[in-house]
């Protein structure tokens, strides 16, 4: 889900809930296909269905066909009782995408960095830079960040690497925020609805993603969580083309189509790509272990109104509040895309991710195994519905039994 990146929920780094409630199990394949991760199929990768060239960073690269395929993949061992927690959050969406901008506001600047949907986690660096762009230049002074997800902190670490102070002001701290409970995938997804797509917004886009992809490598590593891990993706439907895998196909490396039956899964259509995997609870712990280190301070406090912004001390504010800047700054476009998470045990043998057709995912980390595959436009609840970790559980073990040489 990125991630989920479900956002904040009650204000600057929301807080989720763990305990129950009746939600829908709404796979990802039956909403827009720009709010998916891919369309059709396996659409997110076009390489899969033979369309040529895969630009890389600096060099022009063919589409690898598949050769012979390795001995079965460990199958994840999914079952009731592996399950060690349920999480939901709200993932902060708007059908138009992010919002980066900058504004008068009183005698401050303003400057918005929220709205992220399921790509917080996967964009944070990038449209934090892009909004630090704005705000940054010319300004005198401390600044303040609201939010301490993880847009608020890459935003508010952007800001000490240009040499300013810093404070963050949030509800909630890490591990009490939405972005805590991200999958962490790195791959743009339910960040916009595709008529909604505009020029500027793709610039944006491809801004925010191309440097958020550059600087997660230089992280990689147990510190902060990240590494790079072999993706399949799954589907028994010819592949399609989205907006999405066209904007991010340099950042998709070693992107191919693997044939019916590849690695033992049993599927008409299997396709591999190589990603980042963030692990948001070791990401957000040493981001803000960084930010105090630089001497950044944090508030622990809530807004009410924009006029106990207007009251701060810095002249310079971000707003990284996610779903929380729809009451604050009066977006009425922001609404919650609620997701919910089922995590097993950790697997330490099963070393990549599953994404099927119909938007079904599983990642595999160091404090569990993710399977996701939810979003529930404007549901506000962050109870967990047993009903639908029950059905998580039965498509996942489906997913799982069709690894059939495992």
């Amino acid at each position: 889900m990125t991630s989920p990146h479900p956002g904040a929920g009650r204000g600057p780094g929301g807080k989720v809930s763990v305990v129950g409630r009746r939600a829908s199990l709404q796979p990802l394949s039956r909403l827009d296909p720009g709010l998916r991760r891919g369309t059709g199929s396996i659409s997110r990768r076009s390489v899969i269905a033979g369309a040529g060239a895969l630009a890389l960073p600096g060099c022009a690269a063919g589409v690898r066909p598949a050769t012979a395929h390795a001995a079965c993949l460990p199958r994840v061992n999914v079952a009731a009782d592996r399950v060690i927690r349920t999480l939901v959050g709200l993932r902060p969406y708007r059908p138009s995408g992010f919002v980066v901008r900058a504004e008068s506001f009183g005698d401050k600047t303003l400057v918005h960095n929220y709205g992220h949907g399921g790509s917080g986690i996967t964009l944070s660096w990038g449209t934090s830079r892009l909004a630090t762009n704005l705000g940054l230049p010319g300004h005198q002074g401390p600044v303040a960040v609201l939010g301490a997800g993880v847009v608020g902190l890459t935003t508010a670490r952007l800001v000490q690497e240009a040499g300013y102070p810093v404070t963050i002001y949030a509800e909630a701290l890490p591990p009490e925020t939405t972005s805590n409970i991200a999958g962490g995938q790195w791959y743009p997804s339910i960040l916009y609805d595709s008529d909604k797509l505009t020029p500027a917004f793709e610039q944006q886009l491809v801004a925010a993603a191309s440097y958020a992809y550059q600087r997660y490598q230089i992280m990689i590593g147990d510190d902060y969580g990240v590494r790079w891990m072999t993706n399949y993706l799954l589907s028994d439907r010819a592949p399609g083309d989205s907006d999405t895998d066209r904007l991010m196909q340099s950042m998709l490396p070693e992107a191919r189509d693997l044939g019916a039956g590849a690695r033992g899964f049993d599927y008409k259509y299997v396709g591999q790509f190589d990603g980042m995997l963030i692990e948001p609870p070791r990401f957000l712990r040493a981001m803000l272990r960084d930010i105090r280190i630089a001497g950044g301070r944090v508030d622990v406090r809530a807004f009410a109104s924009p006029a106990e912004v207007a009251a701060l001390p810095e002249s310079l504010v971000f707003n990284c509040t996610g779903l929380g800047a729809g009451a604050l700054f009066g977006d009425d476009e922001i609404t919650p895309m609620r997701g919910q998470l089922a995590v097993l045990l950790p697997q330490p043998e099963v070393d990549y991710a599953v994404e099927t057709g119909n938007g079904m995912y599983m990642f595999s980390r160091s404090d569990g195994v993710i399977l996701g595959g939810t979003a529930d436009r404007g549901d506000w609840s962050t109870e967990v519905d047993p009903a639908t970790t029950q059905r998580l559980i039965a498509r996942h073990s489906a997913i799982a039994r069709r690894l059939a040489c495992a």
